[in-house]
């Protein structure tokens, strides 16, 4: 499973892909209705995408596997990045804003490349007796 046996949920690096998720739902909510089926689907899509892609390689039985997992939400990450850049320039969010989440994206992104390195620690290991 994951370090020291622990659930998914109890995780940090899942618990502030839920959290940042939460609050791109918040954000985009005030986004212009125009935007329904563009930047607001796709931001939401992805920042879900972030702790699901965690919680689906953690359920998987070989670290290997997990890892490609960990690899989709890292991607996730940069996606939404861009995306929150995007609607700066578009003016749907101000510079304070756009600071405030890429510091979340930055802690998400620390903490989601500390957990792939773990688990890349745990398939050098297996093959490596």
């Amino acid at each position: 499973m994951s370090k020291d046996n622990k659930s998914y949920i109890e995780l940090d690096v899942w618990k502030s892909a839920r959290f940042l998720a939460k609050e791109i739902y918040t954000i985009t909510s005030l986004f212009p209705k125009e935007e329904q089926y563009g930047l607001i689907s796709q931001m939401r899509r992805c920042a879900v995408s972030i702790p699901s892609n965690i919680a689906e390689g953690c359920g998987r039985n070989y670290p290997k596997d997990s890892i490609q997992f960990f690899f989709i939400a890292r991607g996730s990450v940069y996606e939404l990045e861009t995306q929150l850049y995007l609607s700066f320039d578009l003016g749907y969010i101000d510079e304070n804003s756009l600071k405030e989440f890429l510091l979340k994206i930055e802690v998400s992104r620390k903490l989601l490349n500390g957990f792939i390195k773990y688990y890349q620690s745990l398939t050098n290991t297996t093959r490596n007796p």
